[in-house]
């Protein structure tokens, strides 16, 4: 059974930064691109980074150069570093494994992820 599990959420003042994690387990298969999602209230989840098992990562425009994927000590970590956070990076935040990947390209298709985290919530006050 898979099991994702996000942490590091919370709240910051606009400019500052925060870290999330995402733990997962329960699968053998090491291929998965993996990635991070956020749902603003009233809007639809939407993808802001991938990383694909060889490394290779993908951004929104909103978030580029201001965010950062990236794998822990294991494949089955998956880390998220936030600056410069501003008031509209508001939302929960979902860890996404066995989602769309196409070679730095990021792909918009929350419901074709395999595997979600139940998500932390990250607002940014102004």
């Amino acid at each position: 059974q898979v099991q994702v599990v996000e942490s590091g959420g919370g709240s910051v003042q606009a400019g500052g930064s925060l870290r999330l994690s995402c733990a997962t387990s329960g699968y053998t298969y090491t291929g998965y691109c993996m990635g991070w999602f956020r749902q603003a209230p009233g809007k639809e989840r939407e993808a802001v980074a991938a990383i694909e098992s060889d490394g290779t990562t993908a951004y929104a425009d909103s978030v580029k150069g201001r965010f950062a994927i990236s794998k822990g000590d294991t494949e089955k970590i998956l880390n998220l570093q936030m600056d410069n956070l501003k008031p509209e990076d508001t939302g929960v935040y979902y860890c996404a494994v066995d989602m769309v990947c196409a070679r730095g390209v990021l792909v918009q298709a929350p419901k074709r992820v395999g595997f979600w985290g139940q998500g932390t919530q990250v607002t940014v006050t102004s």
